[in-house]
């Protein structure tokens, strides 16, 4: 960024003052929308068919996959060409990803003696992940082509209150909506989809700066290049990674309602949603007072909050200790998001946003799912709580040390 951290900070604009971002956002609203209802009635569907919870952690792995095989792509994509036409080719994509879904249980479900196993349903999978995969880098990208940069950090909190939203209400919808027909879902996400891509072709034409780079490896690595040698990008990607890796304790929560709390599978669910409650509250607060200055400092002190929180959770052993812990959790982490988000996609040039937004994509992904699977054998060695509590303060140091090795991120006054 050229222009300099000190002076009074510019007043925020409302990004929603914007036509561009109401329709962008309301495409993504829908877009994430869809594809939780479409997660919990695959998920549901798939293990009431074969009773093999193996087969529900290919459910996600098989979407993210995508995302580390074509990473070098993906971003190139989103950089070359006009990102709103690829978000809307994305989209489709997915809806007719869910109609292929629904006609193969439609298939199996008047077949059963033909058609005895689901590996179709991991192939159409796949290619969800697919678009996804190239969906990530173009509407991230997107924002920063539809707004000023003075209302960008605005933006980028309400972008977040769209994907909170879905994660929050998706999962809840899709299973009632499971619960009147098995394809019910699917025709409802088919149609939220098909609204997503409507709104997206209603967005305008987008200012863009187009790569005019010479198709090459060293093109593709550039996102990776840029990466590296700009510390205030590198510091908040490593940062939130790291975070996410030490301290995601979402994997265990079963454990802990069963085991720990008590409190059965009706507190289980009150345990998925405090983070994402905390999350949307705390939306709702930056969308209104945007972070104005001292904006490194911000992000660290919120990752410290993070990883205390996660501390306080491990060692609770009372339900009304557990759901406060975890909403503060979720609240942090959208600080932390929002600051991260906004830091990344204004400090990198046009020309390379969707190729470096691929690669902060590919790592915080797979920060969840390691994140998760180091959470799982740690906890299979130690227990549960040591596990959630290690990690809770492996994030604390993480904090420190990045506090050491990014100067110039922590010292970060200004988002615009």
């Amino acid at each position: 960024m050229s222009e300099p951290d000190s002076g009074p900070p510019a007043q925020p604009i409302s990004a929603f003052a914007y036509r561009s971002f109401r329709l962008y956002w309301m495409a993504r609203f829908l877009n994430g929308f869809a594809t939780q209802i479409i997660s919990v009635a695959v998920g549901w569907q798939i293990y009431d068919e074969t009773r093999d919870p193996f087969l529900l952690g290919l459910v996600g792995l098989v979407q993210f996959a995508p995302a580390i095989v074509f990473v070098l792509i993906t971003g190139t994509v989103a950089d070359r060409y006009n990102r709103r036409v690829v978000m809307t080719l994305c989209i489709g994509l997915e809806a007719l990803c869910v109609a292929a879904l629904a006609g193969f249980w439609i298939f199996h479900a008047a077949n059963p003696g033909q058609y005895g196993h689901v590996w179709p349903v991991f192939v159409i999978l796949t290619l969800f992940g697919v678009a996804r995969a190239f969906l990530t880098p173009s509407v991230q990208s997107l924002a920063a082509n539809i707004v000023p940069r003075e209302a960008f950090a605005n933006a980028v909190a309400w972008n977040s209150s769209a994907m909170q939203a879905s994660f929050t209400i998706g999962p809840a919808i899709g299973g009632l909506l499971y619960g009147i027909s098995s394809l019910v879902p699917y025709a409802v996400s088919f149609v939220l989809f098909g609204l997503a891509a409507l709104m997206t072709i209603l967005i305008p034409n987008t200012l863009q700066k187009t790569s005019s780079e010479p198709r090459s490896i060293e093109t593709m690595l550039a996102g990776f290049r840029y990466i590296r040698n700009n510390p205030v990008v590198l510091g908040a990607i490593s940062l939130d990674m790291f975070a996410v890796l030490l301290g995601g304790a979402t994997a265990l929560l079963p454990v802990f309602a069963r085991d720990v709390l008590e409190v059965g599978p009706w507190g289980l669910g009150f345990l998925r949603s405090a983070a994402g409650v905390g999350a949307l509250v705390m939306v709702a607060w930056l969308v209104r007072n945007p972070i104005r200055d001292h904006a490194g400092k911000v992000m660290f002190a919120t990752v410290a909050v993070y990883g205390l929180s996660i501390i306080v959770f491990g060692l609770s052993t009372t339900l009304w200790l557990s759901l406060p812990a975890l909403f503060v959790m979720g609240a942090a982490d959208m600080v932390s998001v929002n600051v991260r988000s906004t830091l990344i996609q204004l400090a990198t040039p046009d020309e390379l946003r969707g190729r470096v937004t691929a690669v902060n994509s590919v790592f915080i992904g797979a920060s969840n799912e390691v994140g998760e699977f180091r959470a799982g054998t740690t906890a299979a060695f130690i227990g549960a709580v040591p596990a959630v509590v290690i990690g809770g303060v492996g994030t604390l140091a993480i904090t420190a040390l990045w506090t050491k090795f990014f100067p110039e991120l922590y010292n970060k006054r200004r988002l615009t």
